[in-house]
């Protein structure tokens, strides 16, 4: 058997039913021949980007799966690896590779060499023989601990060679929580606690401990926020949620915690980046997380939960519930306190919210549409920059991976291919990507691919044409300066690709353009909506 056709066999055997690839890689036709979807983008970071999205909306059951050419194919998904490892998703990536003879000889890219340090496991197949040993190494990676880019770099000769066979069973999956010494510090720590704040993090989504999160907070009556990528891990219309934090938040986030005297971080890393929520100091700190690698990085910790997020929230109900006699505390005064405030802050973004201005404000768009679609059953992204921060604060998700955030490296253009990857994910669900005139100059030619591949996606494109995060410290685009300009036409532009394009320039025509867009999705045929939007430079900050 050839070596790729047994890692097609090995891929059928822990459920990759789509592979993402570039070519040429003789996976991509070894996994068509044998049934496996095989998708092709236009550009290989945003086929990394799209197994990103469906690793983590299926939770690695559908294990994201990614190949692409040696060389020159393999740089240009370094980027889209990269942002897979600072997000912790786990995808698996299989980059072609020099032929075994030059593979090492000086200035010919080496995928294991090279992105050793943004991947988990980085190795190259040297034999037919080796596939399922190495096969196995990746998958028990992915499928174990903290999540990361597991790589098995495929040497295009070894590739197609014969000798391969395939020994091969499901990889484990293992689970482990907190040690009870642990355990019994922090349930006393937290049930003495006069204003603790619980920060919840990605790891929620991960251990699907969605229950365990809602049930701690409602017995010890915690105010709940979130990270950006751990955004729709709590109902945000719960009378306890403060909303999500990054570089933009309400103003209740910041407040709780910095008025906090205790907070509980869970499933998180507290890493600091310019894109997350700045943890106060000289607070009381429990830090659950999967990876001991993160104590002490960025926040000192009081007391550590070493474990998976579902097991470690659920023995601390457990340990409170005995301190407590097992009744709940009153969530009334506190929720009461967190409508007023959360109340307040919305009161001064409701001119901007519901603007009848003209450039339409962005605020105004996103403000429409979350009150158009149903946001239960959406999954929406952003992109970097202004996108990101005027849509996280205001829209409030009310089910469990209805969101897909993010906020680290913030590569421009990774939404559309979060958004393609999630409509693999979850075809019947309604998924959004919000960007800007930038980031469609990263990645917009993929707006083909969503159309070749029948992936009806809805884009929401805020045409400013400007980088208006810059202007600051940028000259406007004049005659004489046009460092910021990068106005384009791109609902004509969709609709030259064969898909549903609009731009909108009234108030008035907001929902009504949102609306076809989002009949068009249903009829099966991506949409693009090019709403031409003020040069909005107000973000919610913490005064």
């Amino acid at each position: 058997m050839k070596a790729c056709d047994a890692i097609v066999e090995i891929l059928k055997c822990e459920g990759v039913d789509v592979l993402i690839g570039y070519p040429r890689n003789a996976l991509l036709e070894a996994a068509a021949n044998a049934n496996i979807r095989t998708i092709i983008p236009r550009q290989e970071r945003v086929g990394m980007h799209m197994a990103d999205a469906l690793s983590r909306l299926t939770r690695g059951e559908r294990m994201g799966a990614f190949c692409c050419q040696h060389g020159p194919g393999a740089e240009v998904a370094y980027a889209g690896v990269a942002q897979a490892y600072g997000e912790s998703v786990p995808v698996l990536v299989m980059p072609g590779g020099y032929p075994t003879a030059t593979a090492h000889v000086g200035r010919n890219f080496n995928s294991v060499r090279n992105m050793a340090q943004i991947t988990k496991t980085a190795e190259p197949l040297n034999s037919p023989t080796q596939v399922s040993a190495v096969m196995r190494r990746a998958f028990t990676a992915l499928r174990n601990g903290r999540g990361g880019p597991a790589l098995v770099e495929l040497p295009y000769d070894v590739l197609e060679q014969e000798g391969a066979e395939v020994d091969y069973q499901p990889v484990l999956r293992g689970q482990f929580g907190p040690d009870g010494e642990s355990l019994a510090r922090a349930a006393e720590l937290l049930c003495a606690a006069k204003r603790p704040v619980l920060y919840a993090g990605q790891g929620i989504h991960w251990a699907a401990a969605y229950e365990e999160l809602k049930e701690l907070a409602e017995l010890l009556a915690i105010p709940v926020c979130t990270s950006l990528p751990g955004k729709s891990s709590f109902d945000e219309t719960h009378p306890l949620s403060l909303g999500a934090g990054g570089a933009a938040m309400p103003y209740q986030v910041r407040y709780f915690l910095e008025e906090s005297d205790l907070i509980l971080g869970a499933g998180c890393s507290f890493t600091s980046t310019a894109f997350g929520i700045r943890m106060p100091t000289g607070k009381t700190v429990i830090h659950a997380t999967l990876d001991p690698i993160e104590l002490n990085r960025s926040v000192a910790t009081d007391v550590a939960l070493i474990g998976d997020a579902k097991l470690t929230l659920r023995a601390l109900i457990e340990a409170c519930k005995a301190r407590l006699g097992g009744t709940p505390r009153d969530i009334s005064p506190v929720a009461a306190e967190i409508k007023k405030i959360a109340d307040d802050w919305l009161a001064k973004w409701m001119p901007k919210l519901t603007s009848n201005q003209v450039p339409i404000t962005p605020y105004r768009v996103l403000w429409d549409l979350q009150h158009t679609v149903d946001v239960a059953n959406t999954i929406i992204t952003h992109d970097a920059g202004s996108p990101r921060d005027q849509l996280s604060p205001f829209w409030k998700t009310r089910a469990p991976h209805s969101y897909l955030g993010w906020g680290k490296t913030t590569q421009l253009g990774y939404g559309l291919g979060l958004a393609l990857g999630a409509k693999l994910a979850c075809p019947d669900k309604l998924c959004i990507n919000v960007w800007g005139d930038a980031a469609i100059g990263f990645t917009g030619m993929d707006f083909e691919t969503a159309v070749r591949e029948r992936l009806p996606v809805l884009s929401i494109l805020l045409n400013n044409a400007s980088m208006a995060m810059e202007l600051s410290i940028m000259p406007t685009a004049t005659e004489r300066f046009r460092s910021t300009d990068i106005s384009g036409n791109y609902a004509a532009f969709a609709k030259a690709l064969g898909g549903h394009g609009e731009r909108i320039s009234r108030v008035e025509d907001i929902i009504p353009a949102i609306k076809r867009g989002i009949a068009a999705t249903e009829a099966g045929q991506p949409a693009l909506l090019e709403f031409m939007t003020s040069q909005e430079q107000d973000f919610s900050r913490y005064p």
